[in-house]
């Protein structure tokens, strides 16, 4: 039975709140969890995929049930590159994400609204609705243009396809950079889902954040039609404009005497320069089960500090974003992921899952940068 008032509100039924449920499920059956969320489904309208390394130990239990889809193994398409890589990769579907999320937790944990007043203890929604709790956590996101930040941009649209003759791909594509690169870093991704369905996502990076959605949307056919998938119908569709960090400051994100904790791309628990949240998630929820102090300001308090760590940590990730931004030509951009997946696969997982090492770091840097050397230095000499 539910009680009054549950030992932990979370605000956002997206990747990271939903995460943390199911990790507190997992590891702490015992607690009263909810989930705010103003819209229908949980998860939106997404298909995330995450590395086999991005799990750390004790967190496949609550992750394994979300999983749609496994391969393993996945490659990686440059002008000058190719590469087949035996690193296991997952995708989840949003379906799935809501029906487990929802299986797990039950219904009347789910409660559909909008917060407009928080506190570390209390919630009120629109239509006045106020629910009291042991600890809040917010996970609604970042603002679409976060103040204080300085940032390029990662933009895409992601369909799926049904394939009337099939696709005839085995393995994921998660970048394919062949394709045209004038007008700055862009790659095409590709997640075969069965025999005849195929996701294909048009990603670039630009110094803007707007989304020219008819664009892609000509490219994806574009690329379809090139690999002889013609008879095809759409049966997914989504989109998003994500951050890419290249400087600023921890308290924009999270300011400074907040009394709410955060989780996820909220609280700046995201890759700086991938935007890529999942493997962050993963360890916040994992450290929320089994470690955090689940009373108001003490979950804040705690939830800030492992924040700040993350930023603290990401300088080198901001550094290497100023220089895909700054010192490479747009049509050059490219080359930093090819020089990339020329790497160790060990220190290219450890570098998706924001855990690279000082080794990790002087490899990437060593020899002579992709980009000239004056724009590459002064890239590097940047406040991060």
């Amino acid at each position: 039975m539910m009680a009054d008032q549950p030992d932990l509100i979370i605000l956002g039924g997206g990747l990271a709140g939903g995460l943390c449920a199911l990790a507190l499920k997992s590891h702490r059956p015992d607690l009263d969890v909810r989930i705010v969320e103003k819209e229908e489904r949980l998860g939106g309208n997404h298909v995330w995929s995450f590395f086999d390394s991005d799990l750390p130990p004790g967190t496949r239990d609550f992750v394994e049930p979300l999983i749609v889809r496994h391969w393993d193994e996945h490659e990686v398409r440059f002008p000058a590159h190719q590469r087949r890589l035996d690193i296991g990769y997952n995708s989840i579907t949003s379906e799935r994400f809501d029906r487990v999320v929802r299986e797990r937790l039950g219904e009347s944990a789910i409660i559909r609204g909008e917060a407009c007043e928080v506190g570390p203890g209390e919630v009120r929604l629109q239509g006045g609705q106020r629910i009291e709790a042991g600890a809040v956590l917010d996970a609604r996101g970042l603002s679409a243009r976060p103040q204080g930040l300085c940032c390029g941009w990662q933009k895409f649209l992601g369909r799926m396809f049904h394939v009337e003759n099939g696709h005839g791909l085995e393995y994921p594509v998660i970048m394919d950079a062949t394709v045209d690169q004038s007008e700055g870093y862009r790659f095409v991704y590709c997640l075969p889902f069965g025999e005849r369905d195929i996701f294909i996502e048009d990603t670039y990076y630009r110094e803007d954040p707007d989304l020219d959605r008819d664009r892609l949307a000509e490219r994806i056919a574009r690329f379809a039609d090139d690999q002889g998938w013609t008879e095809r119908t759409l049966v997914h569709e989504e989109e998003g404009v994500l951050p890419v960090v290249t400087r600023g400051a921890f308290k924009a994100i999270w300011p400074v005497g907040s009394p709410v904790a955060r989780a996820g791309v909220r609280g700046g628990f995201f890759h700086p320069l991938t935007s890529y949240s999942f493997p962050m998630a993963v360890r916040f929820a994992h450290w929320l089960a089994t470690r955090a102090p689940l009373q108001g300001e003490a979950l804040a308090h705690a939830a800030r500090r492992r924040a700040r760590q993350a930023w603290r940590l990401g300088w080198f990730d901001r550094m290497l974003a100023r220089m895909l931004f700054r010192a490479a030509a747009p049509e050059e951009r490219y080359r930093m992921l090819e020089h990339f997946y020329r790497l160790p696969a060990g220190l290219i997982s450890r570098f998706y899952a924001g855990r690279s090492s000082a080794a990790d770091r002087l490899r990437i840097l060593w020899g002579r940068p992709p980009v000239p050397v004056i724009r590459a230095l002064r890239a590097i000499m940047e406040k991060a």
